[in-house]
Protein backbone atom coordinates (compact mmCIF):
# COMPACT_ATOMS: atom_id res chain seq x y z
CA UNK A 1 0.00 0.00 0.00
CA UNK A 2 0.98 3.88 -0.27
CA UNK A 3 -0.16 6.71 1.42
CA UNK A 4 -0.42 10.18 0.92
CA UNK A 5 -0.68 13.38 2.95
CA UNK A 6 -2.62 15.63 0.52
CA UNK A 7 -5.15 18.65 0.24
CA UNK A 8 -8.03 18.31 -1.02
CA UNK A 9 -10.86 21.51 -0.95
CA UNK A 10 -8.47 23.19 1.27
CA UNK A 11 -8.34 20.19 3.45
CA UNK A 12 -5.18 19.08 4.49
CA UNK A 13 -5.98 15.26 4.89
CA UNK A 14 -4.42 11.29 4.63
CA UNK A 15 -5.46 8.93 2.14
CA UNK A 16 -4.55 5.54 0.39
CA UNK A 17 -2.99 5.90 -2.80
CA UNK A 18 -4.70 3.01 -5.18
CA UNK A 19 -1.57 3.84 -8.15
CA UNK A 20 -3.28 1.32 -11.16
CA UNK A 21 -5.92 3.75 -10.89
CA UNK A 22 -4.60 6.96 -9.77
CA UNK A 23 -6.76 7.63 -7.06
CA UNK A 24 -6.74 8.66 -3.59
CA UNK A 25 -9.70 6.99 -0.79
CA UNK A 26 -9.85 9.21 2.32
CA UNK A 27 -8.26 7.32 5.34
CA UNK A 28 -11.39 8.79 7.10
CA UNK A 29 -13.51 6.86 4.86
CA UNK A 30 -11.28 3.71 5.76
CA UNK A 31 -11.33 4.44 9.50
CA UNK A 32 -15.18 5.17 9.70
CA UNK A 33 -16.09 1.50 8.45
CA UNK A 34 -13.75 0.55 10.94
CA UNK A 35 -15.28 1.87 13.62
CA UNK A 36 -11.91 3.79 14.38
CA UNK A 37 -10.91 7.56 15.38
CA UNK A 38 -9.48 8.49 12.30
CA UNK A 39 -5.65 10.07 12.55
CA UNK A 40 -5.38 13.52 11.67
CA UNK A 41 -1.67 13.58 10.44
CA UNK A 42 0.56 10.67 8.91
CA UNK A 43 2.39 11.11 12.36
CA UNK A 44 -0.77 10.02 14.14
CA UNK A 45 -1.51 7.06 11.43
CA UNK A 46 2.38 5.90 11.97
CA UNK A 47 1.97 5.86 15.88
CA UNK A 48 -1.58 3.77 15.15
CA UNK A 49 -0.21 1.37 12.06
CA UNK A 50 0.52 -1.72 13.43
CA UNK A 51 0.40 -4.75 11.64
CA UNK A 52 -2.79 -5.73 12.61
CA UNK A 53 -4.40 -2.28 11.28
CA UNK A 54 -2.03 -2.47 8.46
CA UNK A 55 -4.17 -5.65 7.28
CA UNK A 56 -7.14 -4.46 8.67
CA UNK A 57 -6.76 -2.10 6.30
CA UNK A 58 -6.14 -4.17 3.68
CA UNK A 59 -9.32 -6.36 4.00
CA UNK A 60 -11.45 -3.66 4.29
CA UNK A 61 -10.24 -2.08 1.24
CA UNK A 62 -11.30 -5.50 -0.63
CA UNK A 63 -14.27 -5.85 0.61
CA UNK A 64 -15.66 -2.15 0.69
CA UNK A 65 -16.27 0.30 -1.88
CA UNK A 66 -14.97 3.78 -0.94
CA UNK A 67 -15.09 7.63 -2.50
CA UNK A 68 -12.32 7.81 -4.45
CA UNK A 69 -10.78 11.15 -5.54
CA UNK A 70 -8.87 11.94 -8.38
CA UNK A 71 -4.85 12.73 -7.92
CA UNK A 72 -5.27 15.44 -10.42
CA UNK A 73 -8.09 17.11 -8.15
CA UNK A 74 -5.49 17.02 -4.92
CA UNK A 75 -2.85 18.90 -4.01
CA UNK A 76 0.08 16.22 -2.88
CA UNK A 77 1.76 17.40 -0.09
CA UNK A 78 5.12 15.70 1.58
CA UNK A 79 3.96 12.24 3.37
CA UNK A 80 5.36 14.04 6.51
CA UNK A 81 5.47 17.35 6.35
CA UNK A 82 6.06 18.50 9.69
CA UNK A 83 8.83 15.89 11.15
CA UNK A 84 9.13 15.40 14.96
CA UNK A 85 12.68 15.67 14.94
CA UNK A 86 15.18 16.51 12.64
CA UNK A 87 15.84 14.11 9.79
CA UNK A 88 18.95 12.04 10.15
CA UNK A 89 21.44 11.92 7.03
CA UNK A 90 24.30 9.63 6.42
CA UNK A 91 26.96 11.62 4.57
CA UNK A 92 29.01 9.46 2.04
CA UNK A 93 26.65 5.56 2.30
CA UNK A 94 27.58 5.00 -1.77
CA UNK A 95 31.08 3.72 -2.30
CA UNK A 96 31.14 5.78 -6.14
CA UNK A 97 29.92 8.87 -4.15
CA UNK A 98 32.63 8.83 -1.51
CA UNK A 99 35.09 8.71 -4.00
CA UNK A 100 33.87 11.21 -6.41
CA UNK A 101 34.48 13.83 -3.13
CA UNK A 102 37.75 12.87 -2.27
CA UNK A 103 40.26 15.90 -3.23
CA UNK A 104 37.54 18.50 -3.17
CA UNK A 105 37.43 21.12 -0.82
CA UNK A 106 36.42 20.53 2.64
CA UNK A 107 35.84 17.05 1.79
CA UNK A 108 37.89 13.74 3.89
CA UNK A 109 39.73 12.18 1.29
CA UNK A 110 38.62 8.67 3.19
CA UNK A 111 36.38 5.98 2.63
CA UNK A 112 34.07 5.77 5.55
CA UNK A 113 35.00 3.02 8.24
CA UNK A 114 31.65 4.29 10.31
CA UNK A 115 28.11 6.12 9.29
CA UNK A 116 28.53 9.57 8.62
CA UNK A 117 25.33 10.98 10.72
CA UNK A 118 24.16 14.66 10.49
CA UNK A 119 20.81 16.33 10.85
CA UNK A 120 18.98 18.25 8.20
CA UNK A 121 15.56 20.65 9.44
CA UNK A 122 12.71 20.35 6.97
CA UNK A 123 10.03 22.64 8.59
CA UNK A 124 7.88 22.12 6.53
CA UNK A 125 8.89 19.75 4.05
CA UNK A 126 7.91 20.36 0.74
CA UNK A 127 6.07 18.15 -1.53
CA UNK A 128 6.16 16.75 -5.27
CA UNK A 129 5.73 19.81 -7.61
CA UNK A 130 6.65 22.68 -5.08
CA UNK A 131 9.29 25.21 -5.87
CA UNK A 132 12.44 25.20 -3.98
CA UNK A 133 13.83 28.73 -3.02
CA UNK A 134 17.40 29.67 -4.77
CA UNK A 135 17.78 31.70 -1.46
CA UNK A 136 20.37 33.78 -4.49
CA UNK A 137 21.45 36.57 -1.65
CA UNK A 138 23.56 33.80 0.18
CA UNK A 139 23.95 31.08 -2.80
CA UNK A 140 25.09 30.43 -5.78
CA UNK A 141 25.88 26.55 -5.38
CA UNK A 142 22.57 24.61 -4.61
CA UNK A 143 22.98 20.98 -5.29
CA UNK A 144 20.69 18.04 -5.56
CA UNK A 145 20.89 14.66 -3.98
CA UNK A 146 18.71 12.24 -4.14
CA UNK A 147 18.02 9.74 -1.46
CA UNK A 148 16.51 6.30 0.18
CA UNK A 149 14.46 7.46 3.28
CA UNK A 150 13.43 4.89 5.84
CA UNK A 151 10.42 6.06 7.93
CA UNK A 152 10.68 4.42 11.19
CA UNK A 153 7.04 2.94 12.76
CA UNK A 154 7.81 2.04 16.26
CA UNK A 155 9.74 3.38 18.95
CA UNK A 156 12.88 1.10 19.68
CA UNK A 157 16.57 1.68 21.33
CA UNK A 158 19.52 -1.09 20.94
CA UNK A 159 17.65 -2.83 17.98
CA UNK A 160 19.37 -5.94 16.84
CA UNK A 161 20.41 -5.73 12.52
CA UNK A 162 18.10 -9.32 12.97
CA UNK A 163 15.14 -7.55 13.78
CA UNK A 164 15.65 -4.03 12.05
CA UNK A 165 12.85 -4.47 9.59
CA UNK A 166 10.51 -5.07 12.00
CA UNK A 167 10.71 -1.29 13.30
CA UNK A 168 10.66 0.14 9.51
CA UNK A 169 6.83 1.76 8.46
CA UNK A 170 7.97 2.38 4.89
CA UNK A 171 10.03 4.00 3.10
CA UNK A 172 9.72 7.21 0.51
CA UNK A 173 12.07 9.58 -1.48
CA UNK A 174 13.75 12.99 -0.36
CA UNK A 175 15.44 15.48 -2.47
CA UNK A 176 18.71 16.71 -0.03
CA UNK A 177 18.92 19.91 -1.33
CA UNK A 178 22.35 21.10 -0.24
CA UNK A 179 24.37 24.96 -0.52
CA UNK A 180 27.83 24.00 -1.41
CA UNK A 181 29.37 27.10 -0.35
CA UNK A 182 27.58 27.39 3.19
CA UNK A 183 28.73 23.72 3.97
CA UNK A 184 32.22 24.55 3.08
CA UNK A 185 32.12 27.82 4.91
CA UNK A 186 30.99 26.38 8.29
CA UNK A 187 33.06 22.80 7.78
CA UNK A 188 29.41 20.84 8.37
CA UNK A 189 26.56 20.11 6.50
CA UNK A 190 23.73 21.08 8.94
CA UNK A 191 23.59 24.76 8.00
CA UNK A 192 24.29 24.20 4.34
CA UNK A 193 21.50 21.50 4.01
CA UNK A 194 18.94 23.04 6.13
CA UNK A 195 17.80 25.94 4.07
CA UNK A 196 14.13 27.00 3.42
CA UNK A 197 12.33 24.17 0.84
CA UNK A 198 15.77 22.28 0.95
CA UNK A 199 14.06 19.16 1.83
CA UNK A 200 11.56 17.60 -0.93
CA UNK A 201 9.90 14.52 0.33
CA UNK A 202 7.39 12.13 -1.42
CA UNK A 203 5.26 11.82 -3.31
CA UNK A 204 4.30 8.96 -1.11
CA UNK A 205 5.36 6.43 1.67
CA UNK A 206 5.34 2.92 0.00
CA UNK A 207 4.58 0.75 2.84
CA UNK A 208 7.26 -1.76 3.96
CA UNK A 209 5.04 -4.81 2.60
CA UNK A 210 5.31 -4.03 -0.81
CA UNK A 211 9.28 -3.37 -0.81
CA UNK A 212 11.54 -7.03 -0.27
CA UNK A 213 14.18 -6.93 2.25
CA UNK A 214 16.72 -6.17 2.08
CA UNK A 215 15.93 -3.66 -0.27
CA UNK A 216 17.33 -2.94 -3.56
CA UNK A 217 15.46 -0.68 -5.54
CA UNK A 218 17.06 1.30 -8.07
CA UNK A 219 17.33 5.17 -8.16
CA UNK A 220 18.07 7.89 -10.34
CA UNK A 221 17.97 11.91 -10.74
CA UNK A 222 17.35 13.42 -13.56
CA UNK A 223 17.77 17.67 -14.23
CA UNK A 224 15.59 19.10 -16.91
CA UNK A 225 15.62 15.38 -18.50
CA UNK A 226 19.39 14.82 -18.59
CA UNK A 227 20.45 11.65 -16.01
CA UNK A 228 23.08 12.88 -13.55
CA UNK A 229 22.11 9.52 -10.81
CA UNK A 230 21.78 6.11 -11.53
CA UNK A 231 22.26 3.68 -8.78
CA UNK A 232 20.81 0.92 -6.48
CA UNK A 233 20.49 0.76 -3.06
CA UNK A 234 22.32 -2.35 -2.73
CA UNK A 235 25.61 -0.59 -3.54
CA UNK A 236 25.01 1.27 0.18
CA UNK A 237 28.07 1.04 2.42
CA UNK A 238 26.03 0.76 4.91
CA UNK A 239 23.01 -1.22 5.00
CA UNK A 240 19.45 -0.45 6.18
CA UNK A 241 19.50 -2.99 9.22
CA UNK A 242 23.10 -1.57 10.30
CA UNK A 243 22.01 1.93 9.91
CA UNK A 244 19.29 1.22 12.40
CA UNK A 245 21.11 -1.07 14.72
CA UNK A 246 24.05 1.75 14.56
CA UNK A 247 21.92 4.37 15.69
CA UNK A 248 19.60 3.03 17.88
CA UNK A 249 22.55 1.90 20.39
CA UNK A 250 21.97 4.06 23.25
CA UNK A 251 19.58 6.48 21.52
CA UNK A 252 16.12 5.53 21.14
CA UNK A 253 14.55 5.97 17.37
CA UNK A 254 11.07 6.63 17.43
CA UNK A 255 8.00 6.14 15.15
CA UNK A 256 8.04 9.01 12.56
CA UNK A 257 11.55 9.67 12.74
CA UNK A 258 12.98 9.72 9.01
CA UNK A 259 16.71 8.44 7.79
CA UNK A 260 17.98 9.60 4.69
CA UNK A 261 20.28 6.96 3.45
CA UNK A 262 23.01 8.73 1.06
CA UNK A 263 22.95 9.52 -2.47
CA UNK A 264 25.08 8.02 -5.23
CA UNK A 265 27.90 9.55 -7.43
CA UNK A 266 26.73 12.15 -10.28
CA UNK A 267 26.03 15.08 -7.63
CA UNK A 268 26.74 18.78 -9.28
CA UNK A 269 29.50 18.79 -7.17
CA UNK A 270 31.27 15.99 -8.43
CA UNK A 271 31.18 16.95 -12.25
CA UNK A 272 34.50 19.05 -13.73
CA UNK A 273 33.54 22.26 -13.63
CA UNK A 274 30.66 21.94 -11.36
CA UNK A 275 26.98 21.47 -12.34
CA UNK A 276 25.38 23.19 -9.48
CA UNK A 277 21.28 24.07 -10.11
CA UNK A 278 20.29 27.24 -12.32
CA UNK A 279 16.68 29.07 -11.88
CA UNK A 280 13.83 27.31 -13.41
CA UNK A 281 16.02 23.93 -13.51
CA UNK A 282 13.78 20.81 -13.20
CA UNK A 283 14.64 18.08 -10.70
CA UNK A 284 13.24 14.14 -10.98
CA UNK A 285 14.38 12.02 -8.07
CA UNK A 286 13.04 8.24 -8.90
CA UNK A 287 12.83 5.24 -6.87
CA UNK A 288 11.87 2.02 -7.93
CA UNK A 289 8.68 0.81 -6.14
CA UNK A 290 8.18 4.54 -4.84
CA UNK A 291 7.77 6.45 -7.59
CA UNK A 292 9.26 10.33 -9.05
CA UNK A 293 9.66 13.48 -6.76
CA UNK A 294 9.28 16.42 -8.99
CA UNK A 295 10.70 19.89 -8.20
CA UNK A 296 11.71 23.31 -9.73
CA UNK A 297 14.40 25.55 -8.57
CA UNK A 298 12.38 28.92 -8.29
CA UNK A 299 13.29 31.33 -11.36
Amino acid sequence: MYFATYKYKGIEEVGVVLKDKNTIIPMREIFKSLDKKTPATMLEFIDLADDELIDDIKNALGKNTYEEIEKEKVKICAPIPYPRRNLICLGKNYLDHAKETIGLPGGSDEIPKFPIYFSKIADPAIGDGDIIKKHSEITDKIDYEVELAVIIGRDGINIKREEAEKYIFGYTIVNDISARNIQRKHGQWFKGKSLDTFCPMGPYIAHKSIIDFPVELDIMCKINGEVRQSSNTKHFIFDIPYIISDLSKGMKLKAGDIIITGTPAGVGLGFKPFKFLKPGDVIECYIEKIGTLTNKIEE
